[in-house]
């Protein structure tokens, strides 16, 4: 026979939740302007935004992540010298590495319920190797998938041609996948991040274990 049992759900975001995306967006900003290094054979510079692209949304869920990384982009495109090279405003949308800016909040999403998945299904655990499969997928596959086409086409350069640039990139962007997964690791055991919003008791049913 059915059950009748409480059930917490998490709505809306709270002033903590509110702060987290701040400072995440700050950190993302950090990163951004700390480390830019041009590359002769592309248009897109060596930094380190993708790390914080991948940081935000492995420590505070899909929700908040996502959000920081949209607060970043705003604040980039509103202006302020964010992005790589020193560089804001929504010219930078003209330029050949807009697809890879358009896609970190697609990225961060991917991350951010893939993560919150692997959390609940582990018990509140962050697993690194599952962690750091996550990261690879929504933090270099989703980038470069929208990333690289976007900019073959602006630069006219043919896919295959700009493929075979990017492939620099690839080998500290997996560093950054580890990094990222061994500080969620560390964080989750040493201060498990509470989830976003106020919690809301509802009343659900069980049924028992019954198939």
């Amino acid at each position: 026979m059915p059950t009748t049992r409480n059930v917490v759900r998490y709505k809306g975001l709270t002033a903590r939740d509110l702060a987290l995306i701040a400072v995440f967006a700050g950190l993302i900003a950090a990163l951004s302007v700390t480390v830019a290094i041009p590359l002769p054979f592309s248009p897109v510079p060596i930094t380190l935004q993708t790390l914080g692209i991948m940081l935000a949304p492995s420590l505070l869920g899909w929700k908040r992540g996502t959000l920081a990384v949209a607060a970043f982009l705003a604040l980039g495109l509103a202006g302020l010298p964010l992005f790589a090279g020193g560089m804001g405003g929504v010219g930078v949308l003209a330029r050949p590495s807009a697809g890879f800016i358009v896609s970190w909040v697609f990225a961060a999403l991917v991350i951010g319920v893939l993560t919150d998945l692997m959390i609940r299904g582990s018990r509140g655990r962050y697993r690194f190797w599952a962690g750091l499969g996550i990261n690879a997928v929504g933090g270099i596959l989703v980038i470069y998938a929208i990333g690289v086409p976007w900019m073959a086409v602006v630069a006219g350069s043919g896919v295959l041609a700009t493929t075979y640039s990017m492939l620099a990139f690839l080998p500290g962007d997996l560093v950054k996948a580890v990094v990222t997964a061994l500080i969620a690791s560390t964080v989750f055991r040493a201060y498990p991040v509470p989830p976003a919003g106020h919690p809301v008791v509802e009343a659900g049913e069980d049924d028992g274990g019954a198939a």
